[in-house]
C-alpha cells in the first residue's frame, strides 16, 4: 500500500491529510484559535463526587469540569499523593485501590486529557498519566514493561522487552511502540531521558503550583502526527510551507535520519491539496450525502447520542435477484463506510442501516466484509453481529470532536438542527405579536424589518399577506429589509424607526 502524508499551512488553520493509495483516509485541522489538548497533564481539583455517576468532576481551569469515571482511577493515586506530600504540601487521603473512596471535594490530583470536550461535555480525564515518546510511552508510578501488539516477530519483541526491562528507571512503567522496532538500545535511551526530564519538570511545576493548572503541554498536532504516524511504511511528506518543512527535517534528523529524504516541500503555485486530489475529497466527506460509484448512496447523520448511516440503492439497477443485488451494494458501502469513519472521525454509537437482506449467508458476508475493512482503524471499534433488520450497531473510540464538528459552527438560524421554520408558521408568530400588541397600545403604525426573502413572502399576494394583516388589525405596518436579519427573526419599531419593541411584546 502507498502511503502519503500531506500538509497545508495558512494563517488559520492546518490542515494534515493521509491518503493510502491515492485515496484520502485520515484528515486532520489543527486551528490557530484552538489547541489541542489531548495529551495534556493537569494539576486539578476535585470540585464532585458522584457516586451514582460513579464518577467525579474535576477542575481543571476550563470553562467545563473535566468528567473523570472511578474506571479511570489508576492504583497510582496513592503515589501521587506522596509525590504531593513530599513537594511540601499538606497529606491528603491516600488510600489505595482504584475506587471512590479515594476522592473528596477539595482534592488536589493530577490528571490526564483523553479526550477533548465535545457538545456540552466537558473533557475527559484519567489519572494514568502516560507521556509518549517517538519510541516509548513513560508511564509514572507503574512497573511493567510492555510491546507493541503490533510487533509480530516474536524475536524481535522479545529483544526490545529485554531492553526494556534493562533501561527502565525504578517506579516507572514503559511501552516500547512499533517504530522501535529494528531499533537499538542507544535510540529507546535517547528517547527514555526526553521523556524522563519532561516528568521532572511536570513535577517541579507541581510543587511551585496551586491547582487548577496545566502542569505539561503535549505536542502540537502537527509535532504528534510527525512522532506517532511518520513511520518507515510511509513514502513521503509533502509540506507547503517552507518554515514547517525545516522544523519537520531538523526533528527527524535527532529522532529517525532515514527518514528526512522523504520530507518534501510543494512549491509550486498551485495549492498542495488541489495538486493531490484532497481538497474535492473534503468536499465530499463533508456532506451528508456520499454517492457510491455504483449508484447507491450513504446517508451520514449526526445527533447527540449518536451517529445513524442509512445505505440506499438509489439508481443502481441490478441484472440479479433482489438478494443479490442489495449484497452487491452493501458490500461497496461497507468498504466506503469504514474508510469515512477514519476520514470524518466519527466516535461513540454508531448505527448502520444496510438494505435488508433474506439470506444468513448474505448477512455472514457483510459482516466480515466490514469487519475486516475496520482492521485498518487506529481507533478502537466494538462491533455487534448484524441485526434481522438488517442494522449494524457497534462503537468507535472518541478522541476529537467528527470533522464536520471542528471545522463548522451550529447554524444561527436553525440553532443546528438543519431546518427552519416555514414562511407560513413565521407569519402566524407576526400576527400573534401584532394582536398582543394592538391589546395593548392604541398606536396604529408599525415598521416590521425581515429578511429580504421573508420580505418578498410577506409581499406576494393580491392583496398582501402584509396588508391583509394591516386590515384585520387596523395597524398600517411598513415592511423594511435587512440581510443580516435570519430567516426566522423579525423585528418591530414604532412609527419613527426608533424604538425596538419586539421583545417587550413577544
Amino acid at each position: 500500500m502507498k502511503k502519503e502524508i500531506f500538509i497545508n499551512a495558512s494563517m488559520g488553520e492546518t490542515r494534515l491529510a493521509i491518503c493510502e493509495d491515492g485515496r484520502l483516509s485520515e484528515l486532520y485541522f489543527e486551528k490557530a484559535e484552538k489547541e489541542r489538548m489531548v495529551g495534556d497533564v493537569y494539576y486539578g481539583q476535585v470540585a464532585k463526587v458522584l457516586k451514582g455517576m460513579q464518577a467525579a468532576f474535576i477542575n481543571i481551569g476550563l470553562t467545563q469540569d473535566a468528567f473523570l469515571h472511578f474506571s479511570d482511577i489508576g492504583d497510582n493515586l496513592a503515589e501521587f499523593n506522596k509525590l504531593y506530600q513530599e513537594a511540601g504540601k499538606p497529606p491528603k487521603n491516600s488510600r489505595r485501590g482504584g475506587n471512590d473512596h479515594h476522592l473528596h471535594q477539595g482534592q488536589p490530583i493530577l490528571v490526564q486529557i483523553t479526550k477533548e470536550p465535545i457538545s456540552n461535555k466537558g473533557a475527559r480525564v484519567t489519572t494514568n498519566i502516560a507521556l509518549p515518546g517517538r519510541f516509548l510511552v513513560l508511564i509514572p508510578f507503574d512497573h511493567t514493561v510492555g510491546v507493541s501488539r503490533k510487533i509480530h516477530n516474536r524475536r524481535e519483541k522479545g529483544r526490545l522487552k529485554s531492553i526494556g526491562r534493562e533501561i527502565k528507571p525504578n517506579g516507572f512503567g514503559i511501552v516500547i511502540r512499533t517504530v522501535s522496532e529494528g531499533r537499538d538500545k542507544q535510540e529507546l535511551l535517547d528517547d527514555l531521558n526526553s521523556l524522563m526530564k519532561t516528568w521532572e519538570q511536570i513535577v517541579k511545576n507541581i510543587a511551585k503550583s496551586k491547582p487548577p493548572v496545566r502542569v505539561h503541554k503535549d505536542m502540537d498536532m502537527l509535532s504528534s502526527t510527525i512522532r506517532d504516524l511518520f513511520t518507515n511504511d510511509v513514502d513521503r511528506l509533502v509540506v507547503d510551507d517552507k518554515k514547517m518543512h525545516k522544523q519537520i527535517s531538523k526533528y527527524l534528523r535527532e529522532v529517525a535520519s532515514s527518514l528526512v529524504d522523504r520530507v518534501e516541500w510543494h512549491r509550486d503555485k498551485e495549492p498542495i491539496f488541489d495538486r493531490f486530489g484532497i481538497e474535492s475529497e473534503i468536499s465530499k466527506s463533508l456532506a451528508r450525502k456520499f454517492w457510491l460509484k455504483s449508484g447507491g448512496y450513504i446517508f451520514f447523520d449526526h445527533t447527540e447520542a449518536l451517529t445513524a448511516i442509512d445505505v440506499n440503492s438509489g439508481r443502481f439497477v441490478g441484472k440479479k435477484d433482489h438478494d443479490a443485488n442489495s449484497l452487491k451494494i452493501n458490500l461497496e458501502a461497507a468498504r466506503e463506510i469504514a474508510r469515512q469513519l477514519r476520514l470524518r472521525d466519527i466516535g461513540g454509537i454508531i448505527i448502520c442501516d444496510f438494505i435488508d437482506m433474506v439470506e444468513e449467508k448474505n448477512r455472514r458476508k457483510l459482516q466480515d466484509e466490514f469487519f475486516n475493512e475496520l482492521k485498518a482503524d487506529r481507533a478502537q471499534v466494538n462491533i455487534a453481529p448484524i441485526s434481522k433488520f438488517g442494522i449494524i450497531e457497534m462503537t468507535r473510540e472518541r478522541v476529537r470532536p467528527p470533522l464536520l464538528f471542528s471545522i463548522s459552527e451550529p447554524c444561527p438560524a436553525c440553532l443546528g438542527t438543519g431546518r427552519v421554520m416555514s414562511k407560513t408558521t413565521i407569519l402566524a408568530r407576526i400576527e400573534r405579536w401584532v394582536k398582543r400588541y394592538r391589546r395593548e397600545k392604541g398606536e396604529r403604525s408599525l415598521q416590521l424589518v425581515v429578511n429580504p426573502e421573508l420580505a418578498q413572502f410577506l409581499n406576494a399576494g393580491t392583496p398582501s399577506h402584509v396588508l391583509r394583516l394591516s386590515w384585520r388589525y387596523w395597524t398600517r405596518i411598513k415592511v423594511t429589509t435587512d440581510e443580516s436579519v435570519t430567516m426566522e427573526d423579525f423585528h418591530f419599531l414604532d412609527k419613527e424607526g426608533q424604538e425596538d419593541l419586539t421583545q417587550k411584546y413577544s
